[in-house]
């Protein structure tokens, strides 16, 4: 059989969603307009400016931030969730004593970002996890109690691998009353449950494009009015000299019209991706003996399951599945090509052999449940022959 026979199905929506046809021509007529640089004082630049702006504070609105009044809070665009996840963590910090909390399954570029911080002479500790997928908050209430400095604490809002949304609500409890700033990586979540940034009373709040069908490159970070923030780049006074370097109108434009497309349809989108993802766990468990779903106890995003078939190789699984048809992940896609096994696995203590047997089926509101009984039939049928 030719690769171009076969029911491509893509599962893999954490690492990158497909580009929204909507944003395409969003962005398509925006290109057309022949932007100036939005710094320009000239007609052409004040009217760049304009669009930039503009997408600015619907983001804001969208995001349900403040954005009435001398303390309404910020917007700052980027290249993406790293770039934001950097720069919160650098840029909260960089003035603050204490330590840097952060949680032992976050994201890459929050975990690597609180090691180089750590050999720059940074206390920095992690927060456990519990083996159901959620972190523990009790060595942060404990370090509290003693009043330990802590700057800063960052947790990401769901995780991107099991789905398992995050007590953020529980910690900000915790570290208001004691002034310490909190960051929370919402990349996952935007666009599949509500997000409240007024609500959540983080200081800080991380989203990209290209996980709601918008485009890879362009990410925002959204800051609480008061919290003081250090760039990571220099060179420049745009956005507040917060992140330096010409902006442009065109992406920024297209990531808040993805944003609202999400946001807007998102009741309808959640039902069609939980049905979705329901009907894969509930066959695959039913017809493998010993498949394990994840986290499945505990609140999760609609569209993710990490799914766990014990004695067999997670990478020789998804190639399997990669030569059927069936696009899926072993973890996070900014640590695809490494054979270490899932770091928020083994931070939740599951064994080494479910560890090792987990794939991620991350799904999408463009999926249906006749692809989803395809790839559970394709599913079923590569395990069997690699059982065997």
């Amino acid at each position: 059989m030719l690769l171009t026979d076969l029911i491509l199905i893509y599962l893999d929506n954490n690492s990158t969603t497909q580009i929204d046809p909507r944003v395409v021509s969003h962005l398509a007529s925006l290109l057309g307009n022949r932007f100036a640089n939005p710094a320009s004082q000239h007609s052409l630049g004040r009217s760049a400016r304009g669009v930039l702006e503009n997408a600015r504070e619907q983001l804001l609105v969208l995001c349900k931030a403040k954005t009435v009044g001398m303390q309404s809070d910020r917007a700052v665009f980027t290249s993406g969730g790293t770039e934001s996840n950097n720069l919160a963590l650098c840029g909260l910090i960089a003035n603050r004593p204490g330590m840097l909390v952060v949680s032992s399954i976050e994201h890459p570029s929050v975990l690597a970002m609180a090691q180089k911080l750590q050999q720059k002479g940074r206390e920095v500790r992690y927060l456990p996890c519990r083996a159901d997928g959620q972190v523990d908050l009790e060595p942060l209430a404990h370090w509290i109690d003693q009043d330990q400095k802590i700057a800063l604490v960052s947790l990401m809002l769901a995780n991107n691998e099991t789905g398992v949304v995050q007590p953020v609500d529980q910690l900000v409890r915790l570290c208001k009353p004691a002034g310490i700033l909190v960051h929370t990586d919402a990349v996952q979540a935007v666009g599949k449950v509500p997000v409240d940034f007024q609500a959540l009373e983080v200081d800080a709040l991380t989203l990209t494009g290209h996980k709601i069908h918008g485009l890879v490159g362009v990410g925002g970070l959204l800051l609480k009015h008061s919290v003081p923030l250090e760039p990571i780049f220099f060179g420049g006074f745009q956005q507040q000299s917060l992140r330096p370097g010409t902006e442009s109108p065109a992406l920024a434009s297209s990531l808040v019209f993805a944003c609202e497309l999400a946001i807007q349809q998102l009741p309808e989108r959640y039902e069609r991706m939980l049905a979705c993802r329901d009907r894969i766990e509930s066959e695959l468990v039913r017809r493998i003996a010993g498949a394990i779903v994840v986290g499945r106890d505990s609140p999760r995003l609609p569209h993710t399951t990490s799914i766990s078939f014990p004695g067999l190789d997670r990478q020789i699984l998804q190639m399997a599945l990669d030569k059927e048809g069936i696009a899926c992940g072993t973890g996070s896609a900014c640590a695809s090509g490494s054979s270490q096994p899932s770091h928020v696995l083994q931070a939740m203590g599951l064994p080494k052999e479910v560890v090792q047997g987990a794939i991620r089926l991350s799904l999408s509101w463009e999926n249906s449940l006749e692809e989803v009984d395809h790839a559970c039939e394709q599913i079923i049928r590569v395990i069997e022959r690699l059982s065997h």
